[in-house]
């Protein structure tokens, strides 16, 4: 579903499918053609009418209407930006926010991917900062990383309450797309809820997220790590992953983009500046190990649970070690990434119906779900 491109073109009528990508880290220069990949085109609307009919009431409240969203804007711009910044590692660059006026700094894991040092540059200098990692947590793509000396004056951004945000909220992305440091392109919030897998990379896992904000908000390679900002100036996620079509080689698929929630973002970051690593995910699980069951025909059938945690949400559902999960509620299970994605859109404490085949018998549980650890 998600990708870093933004070579798009109109697509025939009809669906089409699309496929995964990450926000990769922007290459450094020479690994990026600027030429191929970057459009400047204007978007103000400052054209006056020809007519000598024209209304001057409606004149005049065009303006009007315009230039008080255009205020609102500058405004949410002027108080956000200043907290979002440029992350360079040895092999690219990414976008991060400041949470705190100790010098931490929120970003996507598969920004740092596997550096332990940066260099950060903030919205209002031109100087580098040295940074080190605090921690990270690939499974929700989130990481931590700190200034080694702060400067004064540091700004921590506001982080909303992603439970509150609603379909058509308008929305501000800011990072450095291309490199292009304290960019804001804007759109709505398109959905919530989304559940959404990351391609597998040197960088990333192939993390599934749950709960993710959709939007139509322009983001592209560099943007991962940036703000998404609602215009209370609130920081409602990280923008992470954008859209890709398959059948066009990867083109993106205009106006599709993903965020990680704020809630997720603060509950990962605060356990990751105590205690440098998670306990607590916030995500649903079964407690169990497991791998992909294959069937006869040696294609994947189900989910074969090699061991349960004692008293833990399976276990005590009575689901045991050579069950195979085929079901959770209405959703077929045919391999780990199938049960991982119907995990994510669940909530710890939830109950569940498990279908499960032990012995040749389809058999079903009911399972009080559990939280997912480090």
């Amino acid at each position: 579903m998600h990708s870093t491109k933004d070579h798009t073109r109109p697509f025939p009528a009809g669906p089409r499918p699309t496929g995964p990508k990450l926000l990769d880290r922007l290459l450094l220069p020479g690994a990026v053609a600027l030429a191929a990949v970057l459009a400047l085109a204007g978007c103000t609307s400052s054209g006056k009418s020809s007519s000598s009919t024209a209304s001057s009431a409606g004149a005049s409240a065009a303006p009007s209407v315009s230039n008080s969203l255009q205020d609102d804007y500058q405004r949410v711009i002027t108080q956000v930006l200043p907290s979002v910044v440029q992350i360079t590692t040895a092999s690219g660059l990414g976008s991060g926010i400041i949470y705190d006026d100790k010098g931490d700094i929120v970003t996507n894991a598969h920004v740092v991917g596997t550096a332990t040092t940066f260099q950060v540059s903030l919205a209002n200098s031109t100087n580098l900062l040295d940074a080190s990692l605090v921690g990270s947590y690939p499974d929700s793509d989130l990481a931590v990383i700190k200034l080694s000396s702060p400067p004064g004056g540091l700004k921590p951004a506001v982080f909303g309450d992603s439970g509150k945000v609603e379909v058509g909220q308008i929305t501000l992305a800011m990072g450095s797309p291309l490199g292009l440091s304290s960019s804001v392109t804007q759109g709505i919030v398109s959905a919530t809820g989304r559940t959404v897998t990351e391609p597998k990379s040197a960088d990333s896992p192939g993390a599934t997220i749950g709960n993710m904000v959709q939007t139509s908000a322009a983001i592209n390679p560099g943007n991962s790590g940036g703000a998404l900002v609602n215009l209370s100036s609130q920081v409602i996620g990280i923008n992470t992953l954008a859209a890709v079509d398959q059948e066009t080689n990867g083109s993106a698929a205009p106006g599709i983009g993903f965020a990680i929630p704020s809630a997720t973002i603060t509950n990962i970051a605060d356990q990751l500046i105590k205690d440098g690593k998670v306990t607590n995910s916030g995500r649903a699980g079964l407690g169990i190990t497991a791998r992909t069951f294959y069937g006869s025909d040696y294609k994947p059938a189900g989910v074969l649970i090699v061991s349960t945690t004692a008293g833990g949400p399976a276990a005590s559902a009575g689901l045991q070690a050579g069950d195979v999960i085929t079901k959770i509620g209405d959703t077929p299970i045919t391999t780990i990434n199938s049960l991982t994605t119907a995990l994510a859109s669940l909530t710890p404490g939830s109950k569940v119906t498990v279908t499960y085949v032990r012995s040749g018998q389809t058999k079903t549980a009911d399972v009080t779900l559990g939280t997912l650890g480090a």
